[in-house]
């Protein structure tokens, strides 16, 4: 029986990427292979029980919602987290993946929404990243940059133009949660007319650092 490792299930407001304010199914799944920084959910490295398939789709039908992201920890360090992309999809879900650029891509389902966290030198896992991936972009994917600090930032402005990311598909740049001011990320990105969106983690606003939202 096909199964994964599952941190929690919950049914929030999507707070980052291009669908940011959207109501969406949150799949976390346990384990990752990094250890950023600035992580936020390292109670997903080990914590979490093994869930079937039936049992996981059963949990995300008790939410009146047919969009899902498929998050963790690194959801694409469990082997069977490709196979629940292509299951999602056929049923009729709106999916994306929320994934670290240490592992390739290549392999995902391509109705499902990529978004690629590209690691800064401030996270201290900038030498995982996989080049390679970008060549599996959609039009329709984004790439993330979680910039610490105003090196972190000119390091993600010269990466971004050094791999031709924003010819690729959309690119967000967010500040790190209490590491880096918004205010003087929003100047420098207005004053270097980057080619990139601003972004801000909205459920950190709306419910602090609550885990399930």
């Amino acid at each position: 029986m096909n199964s994964l490792v599952i941190n929690e299930i919950f049914y929030s407001i999507q707070g980052e990427s291009l669908n940011t304010g959207v109501p969406t199914i949150f799949i976390r799944l346990t384990g990752c292979p990094l250890r950023c920084n600035y992580c936020d959910t390292k109670y997903a490295f080990h914590e979490g029980s093994k869930m079937s398939f039936k049992n996981i789709f059963s949990k995300i039908k008790s939410y009146d919602c047919k969009t899902v992201t498929v998050t963790g920890g690194e959801p694409l360090s469990q082997n069977n987290t490709l196979l629940l992309l292509d299951k999602l999809c056929e049923n009729d879900y709106l999916v994306s993946i929320e994934t670290s650029n240490a592992i390739t891509i290549k392999n995902i389902n391509k109705n499902v929404t990529i978004i690629l966290d590209i690691k800064t030198p401030d996270s201290g896992e900038s030498e995982k990243n996989i080049t390679d991936n970008y060549k599996l972009l959609k039009k329709e994917d984004q790439v993330k940059f979680v910039v610490c600090s105003l090196d972190d930032y000119n390091w993600a402005r010269n990466y971004i133009y050094k791999h031709n990311l924003h010819h690729i598909c959309k690119v967000l740049i967010s500040p790190s949660h209490n590491e880096m001011d918004v205010k003087v990320l929003a100047e420098k990105m207005l004053f270097d007319s980057i080619p990139a969106r601003l972004q801000i983690q909205m459920h950190k606003i709306i419910w602090n650092n609550q885990r399930g939202k």
